[in-house]
């Protein structure tokens, strides 16, 4: 067989091996049986002869795959076929998978190297035998291993539960010292071959190892649960909430509701004409605090009053005194300033109730005061 014409068709079959995308792949340990047919190069002198091969292998990823395989073949020399003649070894192989999503039958190349063992008798009287070969009787036997490289390519399909390869590969052995490359066509010569090239053209089966893998199967959707809704965006989860759909700007307690809030300093009064904070005034805030704390969105006004006793001007920077007093308490008490307008006073604008403006019924703590309103 001419090797080059053979090494060229290889080279030009594997170029037409296209690319494909990578999809889901079966990382099982595998077996593989080969049969085949060994169609040897002719300067062996030997027949073509069918072989067999057995192995083990694995995909790496969706891509790759690596094989150890054992084959045996038994070709029969031209020259006497009652002649033994063996050949047996081993191959690891990588082949590079080309696989299309949907399709059954996807191509690949291989490429292996490995380790092939001849037995090969002849007969020690053959004139055209160089005398090196040893003469152990008649027959003798001449029993060599040397390394051997395989390329090729090939089809690969699922059938069931195994594939099917089909495969078509060059196999390079790098035997120099074979009987039958001297007696392959009758004619004396000093050197035999440095190596063969033989086809192997073959059908296998690869089979899966353990059970078929199960595809993950995808938890069934869960339904929100109500503790982590709050449709109307009050603060309140949808399980406690007893007052869905309540209105933004809402004072809203832990049920979702909205509460009522009523801040009522009343009781924070001062003393005529002064602006200090008197104990039980101090008692009042403390409480205030408290309630503001409680409702971390409620805002308030602080507003300070007079009674009707004295001039306008000087009420008015009285009742803003007071203000500053109430102001000062709530933030230094951990109001922050943010939910605070103000400090402003009205001086003797609103008062709650009317009196004189003359001495002494002017004088009326109920209009010394400082009050917090609520705002919007």
């Amino acid at each position: 067989m001419n090797k080059k014409l053979l090494c060229a068709a290889l080279l030009g079959g594997l170029s037409m091996v296209g690319t494909a995308s990578a999809q889901e792949f079966d990382d099982r340990w595998y077996v593989t049986g080969t049969a085949g047919m060994n169609i040897q190069d002719n300067d062996r002198g030997t027949r073509n002869a069918p072989f067999g091969a057995i192995g083990v292998g694995k995909f790496i990823n969706p891509y790759w795959s690596v094989d150890g395989e054992l084959n045996y073949q038994n070709p029969q020399a031209d020259r006497n076929q009652d002649l033994n003649w063996s050949q047996y070894g081993i191959s690891f192989d990588v082949r590079r998978h080309f696989i299309a999503e949907g399709r059954a039958w996807n191509p690949y190349v291989v490429m292996g190297l490995g380790y092939q063992r001849a037995e090969e008798e002849f007969d020690p009287s053959n004139p055209l035998l160089p005398a090196r070969f040893e003469r152990n009787g008649a027959p003798s036997e001449r029993e060599d291993g040397t390394v051997a490289g395989k390329l090729g390519f090939g089809v690969q399909g699922d059938v069931g539960r195994v594939a099917i390869r089909t495969e078509l590969a060059y196999r390079i052995d790098a035997d120099d010292d074979s009987v039958g490359a001297f007696l392959s066509d009758d004619v004396p010569r000093d050197d035999g071959a440095d190596w063969f090239g033989d086809v192997l053209a073959s059908v296998g089966v690869v089979v899966p190892l353990g059970p078929e893998p199960m595809a993950p199967v995808a938890p069934a959707p869960v339904a929100p649960s109500c503790a982590d809704l709050d449709d109307d965006g009050d603060g309140v989860n949808n399980c406690d909430d007893k007052c869905p759909g309540s209105q933004a700007g809402q004072t809203i307690g832990p049920d979702g509701c909205p509460v009522p809030v009523s801040i009522d300093l009343k009781g924070v009064n001062f003393d005529f004409d002064k602006s200090t904070l008197r104990p039980d005034a101090v008692a009042i805030l403390s409480e205030a605090v408290q309630i503001l704390q409680r409702y971390p969105d409620l805002r308030v006004e602080v507003a300070g009053h007079t009674d009707l006793c004295g001039s306008d001007a000087y009420n008015q920077s009285l009742s803003e005194r007071r203000a500053t007093a109430v102001y000062d308490y709530l933030t230094s008490n951990g109001v922050d300033a943010s939910r605070l307008a103000g400090p402003n006073g009205y001086g003797e604008s609103r008062p709650l109730v009317s009196t004189p403006q003359t001495l002494p019924e002017c004088k009326n703590e109920t209009n010394r005061r400082t009050e917090l309103n609520a705002q919007n």
